[in-house]
């Protein structure tokens, strides 16, 4: 993922797609609720 792709997210000028999502999560270790501000809480259980 570029850092032009990562900008547009955070801009809202784009939304990350379900296997971005899910790279997203798996990289910061948290839950996908927790990106969205569904959790409070970033971990989750496997």
């Amino acid at each position: 993922m570029n850092q032009n792709t990562i900008s547009r997210y955070e801009n809202g000028e784009r939304e990350a797609g379900y296997r971005e999502l899910i790279m997203i999560a798996d990289y910061f270790n948290v839950s996908i609720d927790y990106l969205l501000g569904r959790s409070d809480k970033p971990d989750f259980k496997k």
